[in-house]
């Protein structure tokens, strides 16, 4: 009796299954056949089913109208709507932009900026204050000084140049000459101890190959029995058929 429930109870279940799979196919190809297509809708260019037309935008399994408020059009896509230039959306409308006086709507007609020469200040435009020395940069508002001066504060100061320096490619500070490095506000020559030679950057120094840096001078490297002086220039390095041992080559076994 108990097997013969369990039987039953089973084949009902499976009756509610494949119950609930047909329904759920039967909405699958129904929402994918054109002929069940609603109003104003099209079928897909891609796949299959439907699409709303433009200015439609779907609502369950119906396209409906879209309103569109004052100053406003269909966006790219037709499904919803976007605010004319000179107009900004606001909740469900769109409402002038209102430009102030030396100012012009943005190139994405939703928004402005103040013109050459004037920057923001809350919702107007405000002559900038270019002081000595100085002109308006490339960008809308702001001041850059000119070359051999620096900004310091709303002011153009020149840039003081010491003995042994030039002007850097910024042209607002300085750089010391080559051979000098910079101490502070001047320039010191950079002292070359023997077995040294400028580097590279011209501020500092290296030593020779065979030395090496030893505080402020250079230093014969130690060049061990059956060794060489290294690729560096500065150390050593075992010849082949050894192996380094401390400060020292061994033979290699074999």
């Amino acid at each position: 009796m108990k097997t013969e429930l369990m039987r039953r109870t089973g084949r009902f279940r499976w009756h509610i299954l494949f119950l609930l799979l047909a329904i759920a196919l039967g909405l699958v190809s129904a929402q994918g056949d054109p002929a069940s297509a609603p109003p104003n809708s099209h079928e897909k260019r891609w796949g299959s089913g439907w699409d709303c037309d433009r200015g439609f935008r779907q609502t369950g399994n119906n396209c409906v109208s879209m309103e569109l408020p004052d100053n406003a059009i269909l966006d790219r896509g037709g499904d919803d709507w976007e605010c004319k230039r000179g107009y900004r959306r606001v909740n469900n409308s769109c409402v002038a932009i209102e430009v102030p006086s030396n100012a012009f709507l943005a190139s994405n007609g939703h928004r402005w900026e103040c013109a050459r020469g004037y920057e923001k200040a809350g919702q107007s435009c405000v002559a900038i204050e270019v002081p000595q020395n100085a002109f308006l940069n490339s960008r809308r508002g702001g001041w850059e000084c000119n070359r051999g001066y620096r900004k310091t504060g709303a002011a153009c100061v020149a840039v003081e140049i010491p003995a042994n320096a030039y002007l850097d490619c910024s042209g607002h500070d300085w750089e010391c000459d080559r051979g000098f490095r910079k101490v502070t506000d001047s320039c010191a020559a950079v002292e070359i101890p023997s077995n040294g030679y400028l580097s590279h950057s011209g501020r500092g120094w290296e030593c020779d190959r065979g030395y090496r840096k030893s505080f402020n001078s250079c230093v014969a490297v130690e060049v061990p029995a059956n060794a060489h002086i290294d690729y560096s220039g500065g150390g050593w390095s075992c010849d082949p058929g050894y192996e380094r041992s401390g400060e020292s080559c061994s033979a290699r076994d074999g």
